[in-house]
């Protein structure tokens, strides 16, 4: 028979997180961005209960299309994305990383194609928006104001 531990040692190392974690690490591949939407609404749920589903449609929207701009133009095959976000009193700011210096940048709007509209739908949906260098890659972030 295994000797068990008293009941309050057991009951300690059952404990689990409650919170979702403030950062998320990705495969660079287009299925990420489906996990990424679904960690952004997982996260704002816990963090802002009761916020108007049109807040988190426009948040989850603004995730994947920063994350969709760095698995396609900010990663090569076998790199990671990394999603991090954060609550403050008056916005959540989004914040995503990939290996690749290269800035992303607007497009032309084509009819043609589907692709290059990303940029315009976060200037639209984002209080503000920007790009910062780190020492390996960059780091593009978007604040959604609350």
């Amino acid at each position: 028979m295994t000797p068990r531990l008293p009941k309050r040692y057991e009951m300690e190392s059952c404990q689990l997180a409650a919170a979702p974690p403030p950062q998320l690490m990705l495969d660079a591949a287009p299925e990420s961005v489906r996990t990424a939407r679904a960690y952004a609404h997982e996260f704002v749920a816990y963090h802002l209960p009761g916020i108007s589903g049109a807040y988190v449609d426009d948040l989850q929207l603004v995730v994947s299309e920063l994350v969709t701009n760095a698995v396609r133009y900010g990663t090569e095959p076998g790199d990671s994305v990394l999603v991090l976000l954060a609550v403050t009193d008056t916005c959540v700011r989004i914040e995503v990383r990939d290996p690749v210096r290269r800035r992303p940048r607007f497009r032309a709007v084509s009819q043609e194609r589907d692709r290059g509209r990303g940029l315009f739908i976060v200037e639209a949906l984002a209080e503000c928006w920007g790009v910062a260098d780190r020492p390996l890659g960059k780091a593009v972030w978007a604040q959604v104001a609350r």
